[in-house]
C-alpha cells in the first residue's frame, strides 16, 4: 500500500493544494461556531463533503433539528447517485474495498479516477484506493489545522472558500486535456445553462443532472465508439 501511496501522490497534488485551505476555512468556521478541532476531526473523518460540512456549520449556527440537517444535506449531494452511476464498471469486481471508495467519492476525486490511468507497478485496486484516500487525509487536517488555530489568526479569512471554485476550474481543464472527445464535456456544459435559463438558480440543478445523465446513458454506444476510434 505504500508504494500505491507513493506512486499515487503525484496525481493527488492539485486536490492537496485545494483541499487543505478549503477544509481550513472550514475548520475556521467550525471554530467560530463554538466546536472544538475533535469535532472537525471527526466531522472530516466521517462526514467527508466539502459542501455539506459548511452547510451543517451554518445550520447549526442557526439551531436547525437534525432532520432537516439530513434531508438538505442528502438533496445536496444528490448529485453523487449520477458520479456512482458513471464508476460502476471501474468499481466491479474490487470487493469490499469498494464501500470506502463509494464513500470517498467527492467530486475531485472523481475527476482524477475517472480520468487517469493508474501508474506502472500499481493494481487499479490500490490506485483507487491510495487516491482516495490521500484525498481524505487532506481535508482532515486542513479541518482539523482550521480548528485548531482559526481563533489566533489575525486577519479576516472571509472569501477562502473560493479554492473550492478554482480547483474545480482546474479538474475540468485537466479531464478537457485528457480527453479527445470532448461531446460529454460540451453537454455537460449546455445543458444546465438551459436548466438554469428555464428554471432559474433555486431549481435548475437535480433536472440538469438528470438531463444529462438519460441524455450520455443513450449517447453511451456512440461515445464508446468515438472514444475508441480517437
Amino acid at each position: 500500500m505504500l508504494n500505491a501511496l507513493k506512486k499515487s501522490f503525484k496525481y493527488s497534488l492539485p486536490v492537496l493544494f485545494g483541499y487543505i485551505p478549503l477544509g481550513f476555512a472550514f475548520g475556521v468556521m467550525l471554530q467560530a461556531a463554538g466546536y472544538n478541532a475533535l469535532w472537525a476531526f471527526f466531522m472530516c473523518v466521517f462526514i467527508f463533503s466539502g459542501t455539506g460540512q459548511y452547510l451543517i456549520v451554518s445550520m447549526l449556527a442557526v439551531g436547525a433539528s437534525i432532520p432537516q440537517v439530513i434531508l438538505i444535506t442528502f438533496l445536496l449531494h444528490s448529485r453523487y447517485f449520477f458520479y456512482g452511476l458513471s464508476m460502476i464498471d471501474r468499481y466491479h469486481k474490487i470487493g469490499g474495498l469498494k464501500w470506502y471508495l463509494i464513500f470517498g467519492l467527492t467530486d475531485e476525486t472523481y475527476a482524477i479516477l475517472s480520468t487517469e490511468t493508474p501508474p506502472e507497478g500499481i493494481t487499479r485496486q490500490a490506485f483507487y484506493a491510495a487516491v482516495t484516500f490521500l484525498n481524505h487525509c487532506y481535508w482532515i487536517i486542513g479541518g482539523v489545522l482550521g480548528a485548531l488555530v482559526g481563533g489566533l489568526l489575525p486577519f479576516d479569512t472571509k472569501g477562502i472558500e473560493f479554492v473550492m471554485t478554482a480547483l474545480f476550474a482546474v479538474l475540468v481543464v485537466e479531464q478537457w486535456k485528457a480527453h479527445k472527445n470532448h461531446l460529454p464535456a460540451l453537454i455537460g456544459f449546455v445543458l444546465p445553462i438551459i436548466s438554469l435559463l428555464i428554471l432559474g438558480a433555486d431549481n435548475f440543478l437535480i433536472p440538469a443532472l438528470l438531463t444529462i445523465s438519460v441524455v450520455l446513458m443513450c449517447m453511451r454506444p456512440i461515445l464508446d465508439k468515438e472514444e475508441a476510434r480517437l
